[in-house]
């Protein structure tokens, strides 16, 4: 390992990363680094890394990589790994084009969730495809102390419990995971969303998410928070035949989420890369140590 590892810092509606590039793959980031690299004290500090790497050099990449030149290998905060971060995906876009290998239009980044279709507007936002939501049988709930909800369970790639409440404080401080019955319901963990109506297709969540605690936005809880917000509002696509568009307020600011008869679901953002350096090796080593 070198002596220093190039990285960057961004975020997307202020859910940030630390951005690794390492196009060969010759970096290995063991959970113990991730974490010590997100540590906002200790550490650069950010809700997860985004390690870039090309996917014909990335073994859970490679079979995607003559449809995608890109992999986004994702992890969360702890150090854990995840299927898919939908703001990571912006910041991934985001910092290709500000790096050069991409310019505005079409383009398409490889993630543990599949292929995923990212188009770069000339205002600046990132519009990423994020694929169809599933929606798992079952009933399930959330619980904040003595204070109760059902959820609806949405898979976007990755699993969401998505509560409607009257006042986002309901779901209190979110430093540890609320507690989500059944216990079975999610073996690997889940993010949980906390969503309460603005307006007309309009509304606010806060969002604990799995390995990172509460976090300032969440691109996959948004779009479930639009899935289960449209079925709760008899607003299905697939049933109506017309897509419907949710405006979702998160604590660092606004993404705008549609979805199609289709089942296809478009997110549609900013994404900022805010700083660049150098990390040093030894430190990183002393700090897995």
């Amino acid at each position: 390992m070198s002596t220093r590892i190039a990285f960057l810092k961004g975020h997307g509606t202020e859910n940030d990363f630390v951005i690794v590039p390492d196009p060969e793959n010759a970096i290995e980031l063991t959970p113990a680094a991730v974490a010590a690299l997100c540590d906002r004290r200790a550490g650069i500090g950010a809700d997860g890394v985004l390690h870039v790497v090309r996917a014909a050099a990335h073994p859970e990449a490679r079979e995607m990589a003559a449809e995608a030149e890109w992999f986004m290998d994702y992890r969360n905060g702890d150090g854990s790994v995840a299927e898919m971060c939908g703001n990571g995906v912006r910041v991934f876009a985001g910092y290709l084009k500000h790096a050069g290998h991409i310019g505005e239009g079409d383009l398409t980044i490889a993630t543990r969730a599949g292929v995923k279709t990212v188009h770069l507007a000339k205002n600046g936002d990132i519009t990423v495809g994020m694929g169809a939501a599933r929606l798992p049988e079952g009933e399930v709930g959330v619980r904040v102390g003595e204070r109760s909800w059902p959820a609806r369970n949405v898979n976007m790639g990755n699993p969401h419990a998505v509560a409607f409440v009257d006042d986002l404080a309901h779901a209190g401080n979110l430093y540890s995971a609320p507690p989500v019955s059944p216990a079975g319901a999610y073996p690997d963990g889940v993010n949980v969303e906390f969503v309460v109506d603005r307006g007309p297709r309009h509304v606010a969540m806060r969002v604990h998410e799995r390995g990172s605690g509460e976090t300032r936005s969440c691109g996959t809880g948004a779009c479930a928070v639009a899935v289960a917000a449209a079925r709760r509002d008899g607003a299905d696509p697939a049933l109506t035949g017309v897509p419907v568009t949710y405006t979702v307020d998160v604590p660092g600011g606004r993404l705008v989420i549609t979805e199609r008869p289709d089942g296809e679901i478009e997110m549609t953002g900013p994404a900022v890369i805010v700083a660049e350096g150098e990390i040093d090796a030894a430190w990183l080593e002393n700090a897995v140590g």
